[in-house]
């Protein structure tokens, strides 16, 4: 028997007005003519209800891109799914986001760059975006609605992270999460100008245990560590095929949002068939879900129904091999290759980056 998912990410659209390069969307893009219609995307709020989920996570790219956003998130309530907005909040005005509320909307997550205009417009590719951030920030908090600031936080912003967590806690959100950019999608791309310093990293971790001190009992501050600089992996989005679903633009439903990226899997759309089904028998969800697709060391370690293997695509990555251990686990034969992959982007000074554009080369 197959448990149903908790939650599941509803990536929109791949439209997005800013141009950060860690974006997690994939390289190739999905083009606006591939979207879900407003009905199929109504429907689709009814089937992730029917299969057991609790949570719709309004994503993209940028779902203020769609017009029929109010539409989406009246869906999700009348399905009795609790929705949260992810947003980068740039095209999210005061008279918007009431209309959102009045949908029945129940949260939003704004991510923030920078805590210095000048810093975020060049990470974002986008002038004067800090500003209508924090409007929008302000316009979340007149709606009576909780607010979580998403810090996404890099080689080339982590000097500035006591002045980003001062920004944040002047917001009032309810929580506030540092995320270290993981190197999926564009990040992949931008490794080696994105890639903290261990000093950075260990900095970070002091600096955040400071700060949930001085606010204890005030606001909630999650802290997600680069893979990178671990010694034992996560369970990606709660094991492959066990909690997690991603809806693309298109309607193809995947075990993680980076999946896409593994050769020779087949996707199902929403259009071919229900995600009832997809959840419950499609071989991609299949191939890495439970315990007996594992290889040693993962097969025999006591922590295999803990971190179920970690992440496939993180294997891939840096393995070449979608089905071997992840190279985060010391455990692993690969986890050298990991170092060495760290130490190699630390050695090539941060680069240029490479933003994330339509048209634009992996390369």
């Amino acid at each position: 028997m197959i448990d149903p998912p908790l939650a599941v990410l509803a990536e929109l659209t791949h439209r997005c007005p800013l141009q950060c390069p860690y974006c997690s969307n994939p390289v190739e893009l999905e083009r606006s003519k591939t979207e879900l219609s407003t009905a199929e995307w109504i429907r689709v709020m009814r089937e992730i209800a029917d299969v057991g989920a609790l949570q719709v996570h309004l994503s993209g790219g940028e779902p203020m891109a769609r017009p029929d956003l109010d539409q989406i998130v009246a869906a999700a309530r009348d399905a009795g799914l609790y929705s949260n907005l992810i947003t980068s909040a740039v095209l999210l005005t005061e008279e918007r986001m009431e209309r959102l509320a009045g949908a029945g909307l129940d949260h939003v997550q704004i991510s923030f760059q920078d805590s210095e205009p000048a810093r975020a417009d060049r990470i974002a590719g986008y002038r004067g975006a800090l500003a209508k951030k924090k409007r929008a920030a302000e316009a979340v908090r007149m709606c009576g609605l909780p607010l979580t600031v998403n810090l996404v936080v890099h080689r080339q912003n982590l000097t500035t992270l006591e002045d980003l967590l001062t920004m944040a806690v002047d917001l009032l959100p309810q929580r506030i999460e540092v995320a270290h950019v993981q190197y999926y999608g564009w990040a992949i791309r931008n490794r080696a100008a994105l890639m903290p310093t261990p000093e950075q990293v260990r900095s970070a971790l002091e600096t955040v245990e400071r700060a949930r001190e001085r606010l204890r009992g005030r606001v909630t501050i999650d802290h997600v560590v680069p893979d990178y600089y671990g010694r034992r992996p996560k369970a990606c989005m709660g094991g492959w095929g066990r909690r997690f679903l991603n809806i693309t633009p298109s309607g193809k439903v995947l075990p993680c949002h980076a999946a896409e990226s593994l050769p020779g899997m087949v996707f199902e759309t929403v259009r071919e068939r229900t995600i009832g089904e997809i959840w419950r028998d499609s071989p991609a969800f299949d191939a890495f879900r439970g315990t007996s697709w594992m290889p040693e060391p993962c097969r025999s370690c006591e922590r295999r129904e803990i971190d179920w293997g970690g992440c496939r695509c993180q294997a891939l990555a840096i393995t070449g091999d979608a089905a071997a251990a992840d190279p985060v686990c010391d455990k692993s034969p690969d986890h050298v290759t990991l170092t060495s992959f760290t130490n190699q982007a630390l050695a090539e000074g941060a680069p240029d980056l490479v933003y994330r554009r339509y048209g634009a080369r992996a390369g």
